[in-house]
């Protein structure tokens, strides 16, 4: 079995490491990105339970130095674990018990843990992993993140952790792929200089302070969290809360602003329980009640990080003070407290499998934005603000990405992705059953990974159509269907243009005043009449 594994995942990483053709543009992807985009036998054998993360940040030297126990289930016998750590970090040490573990690294961020023998499968097991070193530094968080280390603009240190894309492995030991999470959570101790505060995820269980100037805060996590979601977040906190009466009960949310921006956040962040009160509507109860709701102020713009959204929209309303949609909706609520909350939802309750996938994040919570809209100040408002969002569509490349190399898709996943699933609601015509259908992928799919298939097949069942198309069209190509129109006789002759074979996507037009369906194909149809115009909820040229 042993060399049969081997053999195979040194056939993937061959592969995986050729040259591709990408949506027209050839890249290269290394044994680097196949170490990190693919379940490498070395990641298949074992289920994570849980992890036992401990990290001493020193600021002054911008150092990390920690472990983390990772508890884990057997699937499938087999004696080497893969682990991930980015450079310039460096793993120091491996134990089982108190066994010390050999381990080899493969690429620049692969290491390949040998213990003593292979477990049987259905037990249980875990090692500990010790690192240290300068992580590395944030260029421009989150987009291009690592560690911020910043100052406030009282010049006191203001520390924070962003990963997304790049990898919870920048900054802590872990099997850093998306399809696999802790099935009971975690802990996150922290350790930092006494003058400051860490926020991580969770709920706060102790915070002990040291006689050599030095605090550690313990956060304990109840549910699965994806890797990227956890965060490290140091800074010179005020602290308040409050209760909201939620679908599932009280739910306790805690606002973490900066110490003098404190009288500031207490307007502001109302935001936060009507987000709450519009995303419970549209997509169930918040996923994460054992582990609370914070906003936490950081040195950058925001994150979805589970149960710790990150904050940095500088107290504006809008996009730093910008409506996106240039409606002038966008500027009546804070766009990261509604977008960056709203993966909650899509992103860390639905959590995509493989990056390629990163629609599945990104189009639904774009899309929240307007369901959030419509939910507080009407259907037109909500219709207004996607539509408007289509100023930023580009359409260069596909949505999807390619798989097992940690490689996504085209940014038009943001307003492209959300005007897709705006028209597929039109399509359905039913709001209600729209709402049924969210709300029924964030139980279906509970605290899971998917794949994109999940998600479509799932729409197409429960909506009763075959969207198979719609999102092979608007997913997997770049082109946007045009409804070719030519009128004759008193006759309006239609057909769908640009777009994939067998695509007979239905749209609502008006025909000389008069609102109908059309379901037109690739071939000429002809209806009576002299003017069409296509419904705008429709994303068609």
């Amino acid at each position: 079995m042993k060399k049969t594994l081997l053999f195979l995942s040194a056939l993937l990483i061959s592969c995986a490491a050729s040259a591709q053709l990408v949506h027209g543009n050839k890249k290269t992807f290394t044994l680097d990105d196949t170490l990190r985009g693919s379940i490498t036998p070395e990641r298949a054998w074992w289920d994570l339970l849980h992890y036992d993360l401990k990290v001493e940040a020193d600021v002054a030297r911008k150092f990390f130095k920690g472990s983390n126990v990772i508890r884990y289930k057997t699937l499938q016998s087999h004696n080497v674990m893969q682990i991930d750590l980015q450079e310039p970090l460096d793993l120091t040490a491996a134990y089982q018990g108190d066994t010390p573990l050999k381990f080899t690294k493969r690429g620049a961020n692969a290491y390949f843990i040998q213990l003593p023998a292979a477990p049987q499968p259905g037990s249980e097991g875990e090692i500990l992993v010790q690192y240290e070193g300068n992580p590395r530094v944030a260029r421009r968080a989150p987009w291009d993140g690592g560690v911020s280390w910043s100052k406030d603009k009282l010049g006191r240190p203001f520390v924070a952790t962003s990963c997304q894309g790049l990898g919870a492995s920048v900054w802590w030991p872990c099997k850093d792929h998306m399809y696999d999470e802790p099935d009971n959570g975690m802990r996150i101790s922290i350790t930092v200089p006494d003058s400051l505060m860490n926020v991580s995820n969770g709920q706060l269980a102790t915070k002990c302070t040291y006689a050599d100037g030095k605090v550690t805060t313990v956060w304990e996590v109840k549910n699965p969290i994806n890797n990227y979601g956890v965060n490290l977040n140091a800074g010179h906190f005020a602290h308040y809360s409050e209760v909201y009466a939620g679908e599932k009960g009280p739910l306790r949310v805690d606002y973490w602003p900066l110490d003098y921006n404190l009288e500031l956040a207490r307007e502001h962040f109302k935001d936060v329980p009507r987000m709450l009160q519009a995303f419970e509507y549209w997509f169930g109860p918040y996923p994460f009640y054992e582990d609370g709701f914070k906003l936490v102020e950081v040195p950058y713009l925001g994150m979805e990080h589970q149960s710790s959204v990150t904050y940095g929209n500088q107290y504006k309303k809008g996009y730093l003070g910008r409506d996106l949609s240039g409606t002038g909706w966008g500027l009546k609520w804070d766009f990261i407290i509604v977008h960056e909350s709203g993966h909650e939802w899509f992103a860390n309750n639905i959590t995509y499998k493989d990056i390629a996938d990163m629609w599945i994040h990104e189009s639904f919570t774009s899309y929240s934005e307007a369901l959030f809209t419509d939910y507080h100040y009407g259907k037109q408002a909500g219709e207004d603000y996607v539509i408007g969002a289509r100023q930023s569509i580009r359409n260069d490349v596909p949505i999807i990405g390619v798989y097992n190399v940690n490689h996504e898709g085209s940014g038009d996943m943001y307003s492209k992705g959300a005007n897709m699933l705006h028209t597929i609601r039109h399509i359905i015509g039913d709001d209600e059953k729209f709402r049924q259908i969210l709300r029924g992928l964030n139980s279906r799919f509970y605290h899971q990974t998917v794949t994109s298939a999940d998600v479509e097949n799932y729409i197409s069942e429960q909506a009763g159509k075959d969207f198979s198309k719609v999102f092979d069209q608007y997913l997997r190509d770049v082109r946007i269907p045009k409804l070719a129109t030519k009128t004759q006789g008193g006759k309006i002759s239609y057909r769908w243009e640009k777009v994939i074979p067998g695509f007979d996507m239905p749209v609502k037009v008006s025909i000389d005043g008069k609102e109908q369906m059309l379901y037109p194909t690739t071939a000429w149809k002809s209806v009576k009449g002299k003017t069409l115009v296509a419904d705008r909820n429709f994303y068609i040229e």
